[in-house]
């Protein structure tokens, strides 16, 4: 039985010729008929091999997906918000055209949709990732746990929020912090959330690029930024 709501996902791609297809298609079958309506959007970061192409074909073949192409690369937290600006359903998603997460944990994901305002994906096998990307991952949750008093098992997931609020908040930065601001800025607004288990694959082309040192260096400027604006200034 579909559910009262509706549901706009946003797929970012940065050269993901190779899992583009896969990713798009995990995504259909966990929304299934799970939702009153839903909208899928890529937005092709300007792309250098042929995810442009792909992603035009999969929108031609299907009417709810829609394809958005930056003229130059912006980074993943420009993405995200231009695809916030885009959606039009009830619910905003999000999930990497990497195709990293799989299948089922997509599901689960979808399925606490309506249960709160923000439904928390978190790593329940997040040894499929390098020992250096889970060390930096784990202190930079508990950097911000301390700093903000949380206890959140991870912010930087595939989170699904209600439209009307996350398009009321304050996004400043393009970086991979963005969705730990985000989060951060609504649970300081007082805004309710759920937390689920998710099982990610080892990337199987390409490479992450939340480590190169001007992401890192970002994502530290966001997390002061938001010290100084949440706990210092007020």
């Amino acid at each position: 039985m579909a559910s009262q709501f509706s549901i706009s996902v946003i797929v970012p791609a940065y050269n993901e010729e190779k899992t583009l297809t896969d990713t798009v298609s995990s995504v259909k079958s966990a929304l299934a008929d799970k939702f009153s309506a839903y909208e899928i959007l890529i937005i092709d970061d300007a792309s250098s091999d042929n995810t442009c192409s792909i992603a035009d074909k999969i929108s031609r073949e299907n009417p709810n997906v829609k394809v958005f192409h930056n003229s130059k690369n912006m980074g993943f937290g420009y993405n995200y918000k231009i695809g916030v600006g885009l959606a039009t359903k009830d619910y905003i998603g999000l999930i990497p055209g990497d195709n990293e997460i799989l299948e089922d944990s997509i599901k689960d994901i979808f399925s606490c949709v309506g249960k709160a305002d923000m439904v928390l994906p978190y790593h329940t096998n997040s040894e499929e990732r390098s020992l250096l990307r889970r060390s930096l991952s784990g202190g930079f949750t508990a950097l911000l746990n301390l700093l903000f008093g949380y206890k959140l098992k991870y912010y930087n997931g595939p989170v699904v929020h209600k439209r009307e609020i996350v398009t009321k908040v304050r996004m400043t930065t393009n970086g991979f912090a963005y969705q730990a601001e985000i989060i951060t800025r609504l649970l300081k607004a007082g805004h309710s959330y759920i937390e689920v288990g998710m099982k990610i694959r080892s990337r199987q082309h390409g490479h992450s690029k939340a480590l190169y040192p001007k992401n890192v260096w970002s994502v530290l400027k966001t997390i002061a930024n938001l010290c100084w604006e949440l706990n210092l200034k007020r």
